[in-house]
């Protein structure tokens, strides 16, 4: 993706965003500007206040590599370095500054142009034979082996690889909502439900391997210690990934510090694409000491919800799936009370994760920028998010309905930031204070806040607020008649404020350490 803004002023604006595609290492070229650095050339008062000296500062800790050439020239070069470097693995973010005097100079002859074919990233890196056999060796005499499907791609072939290889060794997976999809939900081999934190079926599941097989799992130290404690971790862990290339120590998203019996800088998909055929051909299936382990849970059926209940974000999720149907849909993501088993996922492109910089606002942006990247597939684009989320950067709706790009937001509303009311109920009783204050600061009431009459505002369909079972059976049918006729849409739930009762433990069990 290539993105512009403008000057200091768009680039401090953005730099929240840039953090979240830099934690989800997601490849873009930025280009900015900096007013004259001629100060002679400089406008009285506006030119001064668009000026800074290392614009590049802003956000160098989190791209990784920036600019700020001083010729038509070398803009060439910054522009193929730029865009050669955001798509070498890991990718991220590249940044490019513009001095606005250099953009308006009056252009003399026409630089040459050279081949961007001849500045492509390079191969994919994958070990060598040796560690390839050596993967492959720990893999096949495992008992109870687990793989943790972390950053992998959106390929086919790779999603395809991942289930043969899981099958032929009855290996468990283990997801994360905070990735993509990465493995079929509903296979037997799938352990537990994914969630934004290890959960404690996961958690026992990982206990009982003998060798843990990590594809660029994000954090896979905490989750380690989520499920040893402090204990010596016992099973032998294979990490496949090349993520402390771009690590730099400003930031700490580079997570905790993992034990590696054997640790393969290199890209996940081409290395499985490598340690497949060596699995295959062995010849040799494992004597699986895995327990029969239930099915994997089915998400939650409207039956179960009576018509005259508040609303919750599960009976949402099941509307939501109820009004699709049969339709491929891409879930762009959902809120962090959203869990794993709340939603079937059996394509690469059922599901995106969520922010990994954890910014806030994010939420309209990326459903918009997801359901641009996704028109012509035939999909069906949704996005679930909180009110805050929304608030914060619902001005967004009014690009997606000006670039006329279909996209469906469902937002649930629980009309508070709740993940604080959490935080601040765990420090009132930590401190001994009154409980009873946690919403101050946090809810979004008094006045309510028409979500629907805010998206009718900028030209998309809006629906809500949906307060009860019929209403948003209705609604969401509505929702997706429009959405398929090419409308933006935003659909205003009313949902009860909580989480998950795994994800709740999986908060509580983080809070306490």
């Amino acid at each position: 993706m290539a993105a512009i803004v403008h000057s200091n002023v768009g680039l401090m604006h953005a730099t929240m965003a840039v953090f979240n595609a830099w934690c989800d290492r997601v490849p873009m070229v930025i280009v900015g500007a900096t007013g004259p650095v001629d100060a002679a050339k400089r406008r009285p008062w506006i030119d001064w206040i668009h000026t800074a000296r290392d614009q590049g500062a802003l956000l160098r800790p989190y791209t990784k590599w920036d600019d700020q050439p001083a010729s038509v020239e070398a803009a060439v070069e910054s522009f193929l370095r730029a865009h050669q470097m955001a798509n070498s693995y890991p990718k991220g973010p590249t940044y490019i500054c513009l001095d606005a005097g250099l953009q308006e100079m009056k252009l003399g002859e026409r630089p040459a142009i050279p081949d961007p074919q001849r500045y492509r990233p390079g191969p994919p890196t994958v070990p060598s034979p040796e560690v390839i056999g050596q993967i492959a060796g720990h893999l096949l005499r495992a008992k109870r082996p687990i793989i943790l499907a972390g950053r992998v791609s959106r390929k086919e072939k790779a999603w395809d690889e991942r289930i043969r290889l899981a099958e032929a060794l009855d290996a468990v997976v283990l997801t994360d909502l905070k990735a993509p999809a990465a493995f079929p939900t509903s296979h037997r081999l799938h352990g537990a439900p994914a969630g934004t934190f290890l959960n404690p079926d996961a958690a026992a599941l990982l206990r009982e391997a003998d060798v843990v097989l990590s594809l660029d799992w994000i954090d896979l130290a905490g989750t380690l210690k989520a499920a040893w404690g402090q204990d010596t971790v016992s099973a032998t862990v294979i990490h496949i990934s090349g993520d402390q290339y771009v690590h730099n120590g400003w930031s700490m998203d580079h997570q905790g510090l993992p034990p590696a019996d054997i640790l393969a800088l290199a890209e996940p998909d081409p290395t499985i694409s490598l340690v497949l055929p060596a699995v295959e051909r062995s010849g040799a299936r494992p004597a699986s000491a895995w327990p029969a382990r239930p099915a994997p849970i089915a998400p939650p059926v409207l039956a179960a919800h009576a018509s005259d209940e508040p609303l919750s974000v599960p009976t949402l999720a099941a509307a939501l799936a109820e009004a699709v149907d049969a339709e491929e849909v891409c879930l762009i993501r959902g809120p962090l009370s959203w869990a794993g088993k709340l939603w079937t996922i059996e394509h690469p492109l059922d599901y995106l994760g969520i922010d990994g910089g954890a910014g806030l606002g994010s939420g309209p942006g990326m459903a918009i920028g997801a359901a641009l990247a996704l028109k012509g597939t035939g999909r069906l684009p949704i996005a679930v998010f909180g009110d805050g989320d929304f608030m914060m950067g619902s001005s967004a709706i009014w690009t997606a309905v000006h670039y006329r790009i279909p996209v469906l937001i469902v937002v649930a509303n629980n009309t508070s930031f709740f993940n604080d009311e959490l935080h601040q109920e765990r420090m009132a009783r930590q401190r001994g204070r009154v409980v009873d204050n946690k919403w101050i600061g946090q809810r979004m009431a008094d006045p309510d806040i028409d979500l629907g009459m805010v998206a009718r505002a900028q030209g998309a369909v809006g629906i809500g607020p949906v307060t009860d079972l019929a209403e948003l059976r209705e609604s969401l049918a509505q929702a997706i008649a429009a959405l398929k006729e090419g409308r933006t849409v935003v659909v205003d739930v009313r949902v009860l404020p909580g989480y998950d009762p795994g994800t709740t433990k999986a908060m509580a069990q983080v809070s306490s350490e």
